[in-house]
């Protein structure tokens, strides 16, 4: 599939959903949807929702909204020209460039947006996002492939005595030179493993054991992991847990069924903690859910209706104080698809519901 193919399937779904809610026009400007209509391009410069460069979709045109200080860049780099965006351009300090143009080319009509506080579709279009493409997906494994390499060298080359810090910069330099920019990096080193579900890096000092993990993008396409490094022997009770820990994340991915309920892995989920011994850490973290241009598109809780869609992205994240099993997948009627796998670390097989999962073991130095 041809990026311009990937291209006119987008057009053809905000199409449909401007019929449905009755608009005479999309216009997307939040950095996820951008990278989702441009097939992989970014309108972004710095942090925040919303982009320098916003994208119209009326019945029967496309048109970029920008100012002139972005407008060359979105057309050569940012595969807008490519897909034969009509470009109007302002000057910077024209603060009413944006809106006078959208009424020039939608006279009187409504407009759907994915910010602010009239006709917001911005839920709407993210439920257009989750069916990822052929062109998508490979896109997405390219991007695992190497978000797992960097992750992994980057373990590989961890000593005692380095700072969280000095690591989650090296990790962070690994992933650009692979191509994948930073969305969030987690180092813990020892103590801070078990104290606290989301570490960011400080300047405490490795001993005995680190973690590493976050999410990194890739023309829009977020990739998440989680990997341990050991300097001491692992002892049997840790690897008894992590491998609790990989089957109820195994468990989460086998029950992610397309056209099935997101409650179906949830429940499933919920059942291996309290079958392993581990019922109380449940309530402690967050469970994960759909990934892609979000490093969460949501958080999979017991409101979240809905039903999985064939070929959608996820990353279940099940944690006991201690250990997290954390990789991201897409999921068909197929089955399981790893987009984040080990790939330098050691390699460990783990059975659930009838299928055999390749999982990262703790690597030991």
């Amino acid at each position: 599939m041809t990026v311009e193919e990937e291209f006119q399937i987008k057009l053809e779904r905000l199409r449909s959903l401007m019929q449905r809610k009755k608009l005479d026009g999309v216009f997307l400007k939040r950095q996820d949807d951008f990278a989702w209509l441009s097939c992989g391009g970014r309108n972004y410069v710095g942090a925040g929702d919303l982009g320098n460069c916003g994208l119209l979709v009326t019945g029967d045109q496309h048109y970029a909204v920008t100012s002139t200080v972005e407008a060359q860049r979105m057309l050569a780099e940012e595969n807008l020209g490519r897909l034969g965006f009509a470009m109007r351009a302002g000057v910077w300090h024209d603060a009413a460039f944006e809106a006078r143009t959208l009424r020039s080319i939608v006279p009187g009509g409504a407009v759907g947006r994915d910010f602010g506080g009239d006709n917001n579709i911005a839920d709407d279009v993210k439920e257009l996002r989750l069916d990822l493409t052929e062109s998508e997906m490979e896109r997405y494994r390219r991007a695992g492939t190497l978000a797992s390499r960097a992750m992994e060298e980057t373990g590989c080359g961890i000593r005692p005595g380095e700072s969280e810090y000095t690591i989650a910069a090296r990790i962070i330099e690994n992933m650009e030179t692979h191509g994948l920019e930073l969305v969030s990096c987690m180092v813990a080193a020892d103590e801070r493993i078990s104290a606290y579900r989301h570490p960011l890096p400080t300047g405490k000092k490795v001993e005995k054991r680190v973690q590493i993990g976050g999410n990194f993008k890739m023309q829009g396409l977020i990739v998440c992991m989680t990997r341990y490094v050991n300097f001491v022997p692992v002892s049997d009770e840790l690897r008894r847990q992590y491998r609790a820990n990989q089957r109820i994340d195994c468990i989460y991915m086998a029950h992610s069924i397309p056209g099935e309920s997101y409650q179906r892995p949830l429940l499933a989920g919920k059942a291996a903690y309290e079958e392993l011994g581990y019922g109380e850490e449940f309530d402690k973290h967050h469970q994960g859910g759909p990934i892609g241009y979000a490093a969460r598109d949501f958080r999979v809780d017991f409101t979240v209706n809905g039903t999985i869609r064939e070929h959608q992205a996820f990353c279940w994240n099940p944690s006991i104080t201690g250990t997290k099993s954390e990789d991201t997948v897409i999921v068909s009627k197929a089955g399981v698809d790893m987009i984040s796998r080990p790939v330098i670390f050691p390699k460990v097989s783990i059975e659930a519901c009838g299928a055999s999962f390749v999982r990262p073991d703790i690597l030991e130095l």
